[in-house]
């Protein structure tokens, strides 16, 4: 059975990689955190946060940025990886940066301590998490890049048609 063409396809440059590693790497550096301090980066964080579940959550949580996280990093399956990630750091700013922007809580989640609020508050708080967002975008649409896993294997895919 072949696997989809685009799935695979990585026709961008192989500097690619420099975005893979960045934004896996964050997210896996994140994701072995929430283990290593549940109190402080895993389930205790989701409590104050308001997080519903917060074991169960955090521990979802933090294995969905180990696994695709470590598949970005391979260049490996990167399109699929990035769309539970995507999910992942959407909640993540809506959790905890959109209640620094109305300095209010906001959907049952707590507003947390920071320096400042509102438009610049949630920049300044939000800084990864919009890049985190704008890499994977851009991973979904041009994929892993030369130097990947996925270029092996749809070039593997391609020479078999």
């Amino acid at each position: 059975m072949a696997a989809h063409p685009r799935l695979f396809s990585a026709n961008a440059p192989a500097a690619v990689i420099l975005i893979r590693i960045m934004v896996g790497g964050i997210f896996l550096s994140e994701g072995v955190q929430k283990f290593l301090f549940p109190a402080d980066s895993g389930a205790g964080r989701f409590v104050k946060i308001g997080i519903p579940y917060p074991e169960f959550s955090a521990g979802l949580s933090g294995t969905f940025e180990i696994l695709c996280g470590t598949l970005l990093i391979l260049g490996f399956l990167t399109r699929l990886a990035a769309i539970p990630l995507l999910i992942n750091i959407t909640v993540a700013i809506l959790s905890t940066k959109i209640p620094v922007l109305l300095h209010t809580s906001f959907l049952g989640f707590s507003l947390p301590k920071v320096g400042y609020y509102g438009f610049w508050g949630f920049l300044h708080e939000a800084r990864t998490d919009l890049s985190m967002v704008l890499g994977l975008i851009f991973l979904l649409i041009v994929g892993a890049g030369t130097w990947s896993l996925d270029a092996e294997i749809g070039e593997r895919e391609s020479s078999r048609t």
